[in-house]
């Protein structure tokens, strides 16, 4: 991918039927542990007739990723196409990045009679880690690799409405022009 090449998620909230497609594909992709979430479905305006919508969301892959400032052991790292990653072998679990995200992204999974946390976890945007590509430590620490193989990530892939899309920013934003335009002015 070239530099200038910004990934991203788009979820079209008239198109989300809470199906939670999106965030069961991603557990069983990369085997993610009892209360790790990388992706969760909302409910907006729940109960109110008419106007109650859905929205998957995960990481958002910010440009200035707060999570990346306030790591003191730097282990978030964004790639030139905009991925934020982490390194979960310097993570030492400290939680500040889970306090510094507005989109609650950072997960800690918890083990042990006393709650001990381990590493923290995140949507990788099915993009891997720091590992080898495609390598068996790579696949055990952060899941599948899709982006490496050419594919999209598996919530999109899975999203049965098309709700969930995920491109370089140019293609997911005429995608959403298209979309509007097509539904007219009935945002």
């Amino acid at each position: 991918m070239t530099t200038n090449v910004k990934m991203e998620f788009y979820c079209d909230d008239k198109r989300c039927i809470d199906c939670h497609g999106c965030d069961v594909a991603c557990k069983e992709a990369h085997h993610l542990p009892v209360g790790v979430n990388r992706r969760r479905v909302v409910t907006l305006n729940e109960g109110i007739i008419g106007k109650e919508k859905f929205i998957s969301i995960a990481c958002q892959h910010c440009i200035d990723a707060p999570c990346e400032q306030v790591c003191p052991v730097d282990c978030f790292y964004i790639r030139a196409d905009g991925i934020v990653l982490h390194d979960k072998e310097k993570c030492i679990g400290c939680g500040y990045c889970l306090y510094a995200c507005p989109f609650g992204a950072p997960q800690f999974p918890v083990s042990g009679i006393y709650g001990q946390r381990g590493a923290m976890d995140k949507c990788t945007m099915c993009a891997g880690g720091p590992e080898e590509t495609h390598s068996e430590a790579e696949a055990k620490l952060y899941g599948q690799n899709r982006i490496a193989e050419g594919k999209v990530p598996v919530c999109a892939a899975m999203c049965s409405t098309k709700a969930l899309v995920v491109g370089d920013s140019a293609s997911v934003s005429n995608l959403i022009t298209t979309r509007v335009m097509r539904r007219g002015s009935n945002l």
